[in-house]
């Protein structure tokens, strides 16, 4: 087997040539266990991960090194995930995706639309919604997707703007799928009503992912402001977009939400006081509204995950918290990519979860059952 880029970290160590020269580019005084919970990784995603410790050039160094100065293509026998795209499994649908800019709310954001749905892509961060826009311009274009209309982005900054712009969403469209951008922030009422007036009469799903983590504090030491923010994004934005799709939803007597709960709204060991008690309010969320909208045809479901591998991390960590938490986070499994998630959001968003409702899904590895 080939080794590249995209062959997992687990892949790499256990290739007799591959094994030797990771280690050695590691150096003797790495502890070899701080990779297990990558191990199911494609290298490549260690760039981003290390945050500059391990760069590109040492990445490409390392596949020629192993390969005779030859770059391979990727090996199909590789144990490497690989993401099946369903054609057509969104068309003729919209759905409004949050935190679109970045991690899991992008890779949701992009599998919709490259399986034809048109997205409502929220995010407050206007740059990662440029290029997303300009990732998915190339991706639904005509040569990438086959025949059918192609535009390039427009502007980012959609209706509703942390700003307060007044500038129209960017779009990109191609082959049945589209992305229209807004730059919005969920904590505000006025942004919820542009996001709403965005994705226009009919809301198919809606995907809460916008969210932010704590500083892994427990409850002495938890300021309000740190528990206020954590409540108003994870709980009050996820509770008022909610409320706002939920009367297209019940004229279309149709319709799909998942939340993003998270490991810590299963246990108490994951994360700090305000994280933890914001996503077992997600989950009952998940659960009233699945109740209450199920009879009208309306699903409402939720995703658990546990480690991805996004980069969203608290700065400032807490001692107290992390040693408590920090021996039970060493046990976890192996961390997920954005895309593992997605894949889990769009089958509970798609029809083919249509027996699903009030569901809290791990998508953690296993996690859960430890």
């Amino acid at each position: 087997m080939a080794l590249t880029a995209s062959s997992t970290v687990g892949d790499w160590l256990t290739h007799p040539a591959g094994g030797a020269a990771l280690r050695a580019l590691l150096g003797s005084s790495f502890e070899e266990s701080q990779l297990n919970p990558v191990r199911g990784l494609p290298l490549q995603q260690l760039v981003a991960l290390s945050q500059g410790q391990l760069p590109q050039a040492a990445v490409d160094a390392l596949v020629l090194q192993v390969n005779d100065g030859v770059v391979p293509a990727d090996d199909a026998a590789s144990s490497a995930w690989r993401e099946k795209i369903t054609p057509g499994r969104f068309a003729g649908q919209t759905v409004i995706v949050t935190g679109a800019a970045s991690g899991i709310g992008r890779a949701t954001a992009s599998r919709i639309a490259r399986e034809g749905g048109r997205v409502i892509a929220v995010d407050i961060t206007t740059s990662g919604l440029e290029a997303l826009a300009a990732d998915l311009s190339a991706a639904l274009s005509p040569a990438a997707a086959g025949p059918g209309p192609a535009t390039g982005p427009g502007s980012a900054t959609g209706p509703g703007s942390a700003t307060g712009s007044a500038a129209g969403p960017g779009s990109a469209t191609g082959s049945g799928g589209a992305v229209i951008t807004v730059t919005a922030d969920i904590t505000r009422d006025e942004d919820i009503a542009a996001i709403v007036a965005a994705a226009g009469p009919r809301i198919d799903g809606l995907a809460n992912i916008a969210g932010v983590v704590d500083d892994f504090t427990p409850a002495h030491e938890t300021s309000d402001k740190v528990w206020e923010r954590v409540f108003a994004v994870n709980v009050d934005g996820v509770f008022k977009l909610t409320r706002a799709v939920l009367p297209a939803m019940l004229t279309a007597h149709r319709g799909a939400i998942v939340n993003i709960a998270s490991e810590a709204a299963l246990r108490g060991n994951a994360a700090g006081i305000a994280y933890t008690a914001s996503k077992h309010a997600v989950v009952g969320i998940t659960k009233n509204t699945a109740f209450m909208y199920g009879p009208e045809g309306i699903r409402v479901n939720a995703v658990a995950p546990g480690g991805v591998a996004t980069g969203m991390r608290p700065t400032d960590q807490s001692a107290f918290g992390l040693g408590r938490t920090g021996p039970f986070l060493k046990l976890i499994p192996p961390i997920a990519t954005a895309e593992h998630l997605a894949a889990s959001i769009t089958f509970l968003l798609s029809d083919d979860a249509v027996n699903l409702n009030g569901a809290i899904l791990p998508s953690d590895g296993g996690w859960s059952i430890q």
